[in-house]
């Protein structure tokens, strides 16, 4: 462990390393100059068990050292000794309010400097064991999380593999929504983990498709008023299937199944939920789902160029989407093109 030693006094310096030397495990480093001092430490953070520092030095003094040291990643709880003459005792509030872990008086006694910094390298490692120990739990998590979520995407990957049996383009259609919807979840700032987990949720938006008849998901014309119902309850019918897991994923999954096709103004289905009241995780995916189904080819329909589906979605915010999704979706509209020049490439790769 290292103890970086600063003092514009090369003999006092000396004193100081000297005195380190008969600590077990402690190799001292000793600095005149305060940037270069600071610059070693943030260089071998974690090797420096503990900082000594000068009050009086010329360009820099010891407060702002303590505070520039504080300030570095991975010395944030580093021990830190301001050297004080005794009639400076009333600098010793300020060094704590800078950061300051301990005092050594001057003249500086050799017992007194081992003894203190001997106290302050047994708490360093301490905390090191602790941050060590609580890094390794973060692994374990990390990696207990992961599995988790290898296995939650083995499932989803049999639920759509189902899924495609009945609709052959529902495996390209939920790969296209859930990375609409991974676009959007960046554009609200959404923390890392809540939108790994909305882009897979979404990729079961329209799993209760699965039980809507072939005739009817397959038709190549206008659905008849009856026929649309039967195909609106794909939405209940995906709650049913997904709901009442203890999974986070799949409850997300269960929400969106039966929240997407809500509108803002409330003329949706099935629940005719309006604004806020409709989920989140719905809207989004709302928005993702409507601009795919548009700008690709249907049974019923063909293809809108991306701009013309732009400005759809621009005249129906605020009366089917929830204006700040679509603000976001559209605020992301170059990844949305080269999301679209890199997908249709590949179809063609595939086709040749």
């Amino acid at each position: 462990m290292r103890a970086v030693v600063l003092d514009d006094g090369e003999m006092n310096n000396l004193l100081t390393v000297t005195a380190l030397q008969p600590i077990a495990g402690c190799v001292a480093h000793d600095f005149t100059a305060p940037a270069e001092a600071i610059a070693f430490a943030a260089a071998r953070a974690p090797e420096i068990g503990v900082f000594i520092t000068d009050y009086e030095m010329p360009g820099m003094n010891g407060l702002e050292v303590i505070r520039a040291v504080r300030r570095v990643p991975g010395l944030a709880s580093l021990p830190i000794v301001m050297v004080t003459s005794y009639d400076q005792r009333s600098l010793r509030r300020e060094a704590l309010e800078a950061g300051a872990t301990d005092f050594l008086g001057k003249p500086a006694d050799p017992v007194e400097i081992r003894a203190r910094v001997s106290n302050l390298l047994a708490l360093a490692r301490a905390h090191m064991v602790q941050r060590d120990h609580a890094a390794e739990l973060a692994r374990e998590v990390a990696a207990a999380v992961a599995l988790v979520e290898e296995r939650e995407r083995e499932i989803v990957s049999t639920l759509m593999r189902a899924a495609e049996n009945r609709d052959t383009d529902t495996g390209d259609h939920i790969a296209r929504v859930s990375a609409y919807v991974g676009l959007i979840a960046e554009a609200l700032h959404l923390p890392p983990t809540e939108r790994r987990q909305l882009c897979l949720a979404a990729t079961m938006h329209d799993v209760g498709k699965i039980g809507v008849p072939d005739a009817i998901l397959l038709k190549p014309g206008l659905l008849t008023v009856e026929e649309r119902r039967e195909m609106e309850r794909h939405a209940e019918r995906g709650w049913r299937i997904l709901g009442g897991s203890a999974s986070p994923v799949m409850r997300l999954a269960a929400e969106i199944a039966l929240s997407h096709h809500e509108r803002w103004d409330g003329t949706g289905y099935p629940h005719r939920l309006a604004g806020e009241a409709i989920p989140l995780s719905g809207r989004v995916v709302a928005v993702a789902d409507v601009f795919d189904a548009l700008t690709t080819e249907r049974p019923y329909k063909q293809a809108w160029p991306p701009e013309r589906a732009r400005q759809y979605l621009v005249e129906a915010a605020g009366q089917h989407f929830d204006p700040a999704i679509v603000s976001a979706f559209l605020g992301r509209w170059p990844a949305v093109q080269a999301f679209l020049d890199s997908h249709r490439a590949g179809q063609m790769r595939g086709a040749a």
